[in-house]
This record gives C-alpha cells, structure tokens and sequence, in this order.
C-alpha cells in the first residue's frame, strides 16, 4: 500500500513545484502590486502544501520529489514568451488558470487510486481544492 501513496504523492509533488515555481514567475511579471500579493499568498500557501506532501512521503518511508516536471519548465518558457508579445497580466493569469486546470487533473487521477491510505487521500483533497480555488481566482482576475 505504501508504494501508491508514495507514487501518488511525487507524482503530484512535481506538478505542485510546477505551480509553485509558475505562482513565482507570474508574480515576476506583473507590475501591479496588489496582484503581486495576491500571488505571493499563492505560492506560499503552494510552498506549504509542498512540504506538507514531501512530509508524509518521508514518513512512508519515501524519497519526495524535490523538482518539477518538463512540462512545467516549458510552460514557464512559453510564458516568458507570450509575455513579451502581449500583456503580462494577461499572461500571467491565463498561465495561471492553464496550471491550475492541468494540477486539478493530476490530483484527480491520483484520487482514483483504491489503496490509498486516509492521511494520503487528505493530502491529495486539500491539493485538488487548492488547485480548484487558484483556478476561480485566476478566472475572477482575468475578468477585471
């Protein structure tokens, strides 16, 4: 049993660091200080969950993720490169709601796994929420 939740765990750890890592970059590219904030909250409440999840696959007695994924990094990439043809707000949070959108994915992929232990499946709710709130935040901003 220990071995899905492991996997289960990584596997979302990288898509995590991903966000995280694109929180930070977004937040690079805006200039508006309340935006900036607003997305500084995020990552820091991302960061937390991260070391939530790297926890408990050390106490399963794991290795956890500590990088994100390829995509990530080519997401990040594409990022700089819309910003520098179009509005980096705009950028940002669309980036944002794309990220959010593939971490709820992920999450809910793991989720459909039987064996996962109670404290895991908490784990992986608390990301799916997480994710699920980033993304209506990101699609309340784009609107204004």
């Amino acid at each position: 049993m220990s071995n899905q939740n492991i996997d289960a765990l990584n596997d979302t750890l990288k898509t995590l660091i991903d966000s995280h890592k694109g929180y930070e970059k977004a937040c690079e590219m805006c200039d508006d200080t309340s935006l900036q904030s607003t997305l500084e909250r995020r990552a820091n409440e991302r960061k937390q969950l991260i070391s939530d999840l790297q926890s408990r696959v050390r106490e399963l007695g794991g290795k956890p993720e500590t990088d994100g994924g390829v995509l990530g990094k080519a997401h990040r990439t594409l990022m700089d490169l819309s910003g520098s043809f179009s509005d980096n707000r705009e950028t940002a949070l669309k980036s944002i709601d794309d990220g959010e959108d593939y971490l709820q994915g992920r999450v809910e992929s793991q989720l459909e796994t039987d064996d996962l232990d109670p404290q895991t499946r908490q784990l992986l709710e608390r990301a799916r929420t997480s994710a699920y709130s980033g993304e209506h935040l990101a699609d309340r901003l784009q609107d204004h």
